[in-house]
């Protein structure tokens, strides 16, 4: 493709000179020219500060401040690489990130420096926004013209952590090719024209908000508006005030805004796309009657080794379909085999999840660029020369793609594999939840039980005999499907990403803090798990020889 062989650093160039309004952040206003200045000043800063020898890597710890996408486009226009560093993680943990990356410099802001108190940072240059010392650095470089002769399209510009619930996290390579790429495609599919305005308020040290936002608006010329942080009270009223036309989303985004007080003026708004994953059918469906805006359910695996885009005639509830050419397949990881396609019964249901559901693999060429000094996790990845996402999938019978969850989210129940995406499906459809998430627990015998959490709408208590009806009247709740044990939360536990943090729910299972409802064996209702309920689930997991299974007990 002509467009791989281009740099990011040139779709930079290409806004020097441009007046029209580029980048809006909190009511104010630069022009694409202004922003590009901003970034050739910190690339020729930038270019001064990095050791000689060193590898030109910087971390940004910063909020979605217009300082972000200066730094990106710094980073791009000297063939530096950025690496996004997850406010979230604490102590050791953040130190890791910012050493394993090798970075140089750390671009921060005041309100993230106690996250750096007591860490040791050798070799590490820290700039500290919005400071009297930061713009004293600047100073020499005002009026400075970018400069991209020596930049190509194989430097690396991104490093991007990828989840942690299985270990530490990976810093997931993305060069300046890859990114001009992914940015040119986005916006020929969604049509972005130049006049519109891509409302960023995912957080800019994830993926999301960098390759699916950032990149198709630099490509098409389109303007950038800033959210510091998501915001679902914040969100209409940033639209409007931006003219936003486009916005991204990851994990509970959308269901935090549909829980938002509805109004009559609600789809008084310049939004026409919200491109993103995890919404589900329902929240979807929901979102475009009350906003009046298509959310369109999208799938890129986090390194770039496999993509799935929606296409006209794609049926409700599925991806998309693998493109012409590509090599995606659904296959059962243990024989490398293709899994069967998917039978549906009349109501829809699958009736043969437990064949149908497998891993998407790409067996043909693949874009990932690998792990930042991590060859074990290259080699897991690409497995038998076949690039395999971690991601469960299943197909029809006209090759459409459905998304099932994680591989870590797999449940074997009485030797039926359920996906816990697929029950979240299902008991999203509940009146009485804001909020979902399915997860594993172990079974005291063998196998998993299904476990959710639940966060009830408006701090409504939550009625088990209603829950009960409800999984009772769903067509599509498999026999095995219908949760064991229910855990109640003000307040859904989530990553800096929106993502659920079912790590930390799977972490806590049955013995936690929360109230939690059970239906044990035989029982037709749902009752609150006690102490002696808890007492005799243990003494049957080790009787069993299962207790070693169990998470810790938390207060």
């Amino acid at each position: 493709m002509e467009f791989m062989r281009r740099t990011v650093a040139e779709l930079v160039l290409e806004r020097w000179g441009d007046h029209r309004p580029g980048l809006w952040f909190e009511g104010r206003v630069l022009s694409h020219h202004q922003v590009t200045a901003a970034a050739a000043a910190r690339a020729a800063l930038l270019a001064d500060l990095l050791p000689a020898g060193a590898e030109p890597h910087l971390g940004v710890l910063l909020d979605n401040t217009p300082e972000y996408p200066m730094w990106l486009s710094a980073a791009a226009l000297t063939g530096a690489a950025v690496a996004g560093i997850n406010p979230t993680r604490r102590g050791p943990e953040l130190a890791r990130d910012i050493l394993h990356t090798e970075c140089r410099v750390l671009i921060t802001e005041r309100t993230r420096l106690p996250l750096l108190d007591g860490l040791e940072l050798p070799g590490v240059r820290v700039l500290v926004t919005g400071t009297e010392a930061y713009e004293d650095l600047l100073a020499p470089y005002d009026g400075v013209r970018p400069e991209v002769s020596s930049v190509s399209p194989d430097d690396r510009l991104l490093l991007y952590f990828t989840s942690g619930s299985t270990g530490a996290p990976k810093a997931a390579i993305c060069t300046q090719g890859r990114l001009a790429a992914a940015g040119r495609s986005l916006a020929d599919h969604f049509g972005v024209r130049p006049q519109d305005t891509h409302y960023i308020c995912m957080p800019m040290f994830h993926g999301n908000a960098v390759i699916a936002d950032w990149a198709p608006a630099l490509a098409a010329g389109a303007r950038v508006a800033l959210r510091r942080r998501f915001s679902a009270s914040g969100f209409l009223p940033d639209v409007r005030a931006c003219g936003a036309t486009y916005f991204t989303y990851v994990g509970r985004a959308v269901q935090y805004l549909l829980a938002t007080p509805a109004r009559p003026d609600d789809r008084d708004n310049p939004l026409r796309t919200g491109f993103g994953t995890e919404a589900g059918a329902v929240d979807a469906a929901a979102f475009e009657q009350r906003f009046g805006v298509r959310l369109v359910e999208g799938y890129g695996s986090s390194e770039g080794g496999a993509a799935i885009q929606r296409t006209p005639g794609t049926p409700a509830g599925a991806i998309g379909r693998a493109a012409s050419g590509d090599d995606l397949a659904v296959v059962a990881p243990e024989t490398r085999t293709e899994c069967p396609a998917a039978v549906f019964g009349p109501d829809g249901r699958l009736l043969n999840g437990s064949a149908a559901i497998g891993e998407l693999v790409n067996r043909g060429a693949s874009p990932f660029e690998g792990y930042w000094r991590n060859p074990a996790a290259d080699l897991a990845r690409r497995r038998d020369g076949w690039y395999w996402t971690g991601d469960l999938f299943y197909r029809d019978s006209g090759g459409f793609l459905y998304f099932a969850g994680r591989t870590d989210d797999r449940l074997r129940v009485d030797s039926e594999n359920l996906a816990a995406a697929m029950i979240e499906n299902i008991l999203a459809r509940y009146a009485g939840a804001a909020a979902v998430a399915v997860y594993a627990v172990p079974d005291p015998v063998a196998g998993d039980q299904v476990m959710a959490t639940v966060a009830p709408r408006d701090g409504v208590p939550f009625d088990p005999h209603a829950f009960a009806a409800f999984l009772a009247g769903q067509s599509d709740l498999g026999t095995k499907m219908a949760p064991r044990f229910v855990r109640i939360v003000e307040r859904m536990p989530v990553t800096a990403t929106n993502k659920i943090h079912r790590a930390e729910l799977r972490r806590a299972g049955f013995r936690c803090a929360d109230p939690v409802w059970w239906r044990p064996p035989g029982e037709p209702a749902y009752r609150v798990l006690g102490q002696a309920d808890v007492r005799g689930l243990l003494a049957e997991y080790r009787a069993r020889g299962r207790e070693d299974l169990l998470p810790a007990a938390r207060g």
